[in-house]
């Protein structure tokens, strides 16, 4: 999606542009339609329905229970709250993850772990950045007690997908709790709740082309836990404060249009995505790509390191300069740059530097050939 002053943007897996259809599903919402959901007049009870009819719709598109659908602030406070109800609320003793998870889960289970509220270990990676099942099947199977297992379903730097089947039926058999960052991949995919092994999954909407600031919980019906936030009886007394409206309204439309066009968007973003990696390739011969890229890999993200040089380091600033918007690691830290965790995890090789290109529906062939011919000016 190019603006006026010709940006290129290819960083959609930190964020994406609001879809003109999602503004204009919310905009009623901003203006007349202001009613506080939890009045009892017939402006709020409007309200009120706008927010139920959104719920079903997301429970129908995920195939799930609209009961079984809580309205967040986003990912970050999905994970927070099924990561910390496991070990409080459901009696887990051990957490598994690994260590290329987002910080919003790195962050919670090492906070519980600090506190002493239970034990941490870390699932070993596959040279190509995949989980490795059977170190996953070992410590589940040395544990006594309860386990929670928190695993994305697709990394955000460098794109590898989990067999979230695998990891369910697995958890399954050892009696243990599974939680997914699915944040990557709701919009993304084709998601069926009824058949997925999994207790909760996190979801937030500025990854499909929705407003920020709005995600789901998926709580699996068999699951009880306690209230998130304290205060009211919103969200089925789950999280107490009046709901995001519009951003509830603006996740379900953004879901449903995702859905609608999963079939062409997924074809022509990985169609792209492919011809970035062949591209760059052919330009820069030295460049290594990261993760399962032609593999079980999403089809939004390319993870691309280039050989170290006075250059090249300072690549993301020269791309800035130049008007294109990409990532080092996670753009939730880029602020901070102290590297990718995730990188330094799969590839630890001091002598290159990675840059995240991730796409949307809204770029273009012509976009990848500036940005191409820039990288080989740099580097």
């Amino acid at each position: 999606m190019s603006t006026s002053n010709s940006r290129i943007y290819f960083d959609n897996a930190a964020t994406t542009a609001l879809d003109a259809e999602v503004l204009d599903a919310m905009m009623p919402y901003l203006t007349d339609k202001f009613g506080n959901p939890s009045s009892i007049y017939s402006y709020g009870r409007e309200s009120r329905l706008a927010i139920e009819n959104a719920r079903k719709s997301v429970a129908k598109i995920l195939n799930a229970h609209p009961a079984e659908i809580f309205f967040t602030s986003g990912g970050t406070e999905s994970s927070n709250t099924a990561i910390t109800a496991s070990v409080r609320d459901l009696g887990c003793t051990q957490i598994i993850t690994s260590p290329i998870e987002h910080h919003a889960t790195l962050h919670t289970v090492e906070h519980l772990a600090c506190r002493g509220e239970a034990t941490l270990n870390y699932v070993q990676l596959l040279s190509d950045g995949h989980v490795d099942l059977d170190h996953l099947e070992q410590l589940l199977s040395e544990h006594d007690g309860k386990t929670l297992v928190t695993l994305m379903h697709a990394n955000n730097e460098v794109g590898n997908l989990l067999d979230l089947h695998a990891v369910g039926e697995m958890c399954k058999k050892y009696g243990a709790i599974f939680h997914s960052d699915t944040v990557q991949t709701v919009g993304h995919y084709p998601l069926d709740l009824r058949a997925a092994p999994v207790h909760f999954i996190s979801a937030a909407s500025h990854k499909f082309h929705g407003p920020k600031g709005v995600g789901i919980l998926y709580i699996n019906e068999n699951v009880k836990i306690k209230p998130m936030i304290n205060g009211g009886s919103q969200e089925r007394n789950m999280r107490a404060g009046t709901e995001n409206l519009y951003g509830i309204v603006g996740f379900a439309k953004a879901l449903e249009l995702a859905t609608a066009r999963f079939a062409s968007d997924s074809a022509y973003i990985r169609d792209l995505k492919m011809y970035m990696k062949d591209q760059v390739a052919q330009a820069i011969p030295e460049v290594t790509f990261n993760g399962d890229v032609d593999g079980r890999s999403l089809y939004t993200v390319l993870s691309v390191s280039f050989p170290k040089t006075e250059k090249s380091e300072m690549i993301l600033f020269n791309l800035d300069i130049q008007n294109i918007c990409v990532s080092g690691g996670s753009a939730c830290t880029s602020g901070a740059d102290q590297g990718s965790h995730v990188i330094r995890a799969i590839n630890h090789n001091p002598n290159q530097v990675t840059v995240r290109f991730s796409f949307s529906r809204y770029n273009t062939k012509e976009e990848v050939d500036q940005v191409v011919s820039k990288l080989k000016d740099m580097i």
